[in-house]
């Protein structure tokens, strides 16, 4: 059952990884799943033989819980940052919608280009202003991932050393 138990962890890890870059599946809490299920079934202990403390668990809890907070506001906060409206918030996101056809290269350019639509038509900014935004927009949603993938890699870091 052990067995079973730590590749059922082992999944959701890389699901979490998955879901860091791939919309559509929350990365972060996938891989605290996975170290669910691990301090539940008392499934491992790390190298020196103790299991997950609960402690240990809440705060990744806290940690995810930022992190993916912070996948929604960073992106708006880098567009206004780089004079961007809330036009180019929401095109950024609606671009993104779009361009789930064709991931994760859709979803970048779509990205891009629906902030930059946004902020040229609904903003009436001019076109460098827009394009200026847009690039906001767009580190904004390369930090947000970044910050879902180093998560999501830390937590399927310890469901290795705790499970195997």
């Amino acid at each position: 059952m052990e067995t079973f138990i730590a590749i059922l962890a082992l999944i959701l890890g890389l699901a979490g990884i998955i879901g860091s870059i791939a919309p559509g599946l929350p990365g972060p809490p996938l891989s605290w799943v996975g170290m669910l299920i691990l301090y539940i079934w008392g499934a491992g202990t790390n190298g020196a033989g103790d299991p997950m403390s609960t402690t240990f668990l809440l705060v990744w809890l806290g940690i995810v819980i930022v992190v993916s907070i912070l996948d929604y506001v960073v992106p708006a906060y880098f567009t206004k940052l780089t004079g961007g409206s809330k036009y180019g918030g929401w095109g950024a996101i609606a671009g993104l919608f779009v361009g789930l056809i064709y991931p994760p290269v859709g979803m970048i350019m779509g990205s891009l280009l629906g902030a930059f639509l946004a902020e040229l038509f609904l903003a009436n900014k001019p076109a460098i202003s827009s394009l200026k935004s847009a690039f906001g927009a767009f580190l904004g949603f390369l930090f947000g991932t970044g910050l879902k993938l180093i998560c999501s890699a830390v937590m399927l870091f310890y469901i290795i050393v705790y499970a195997f």
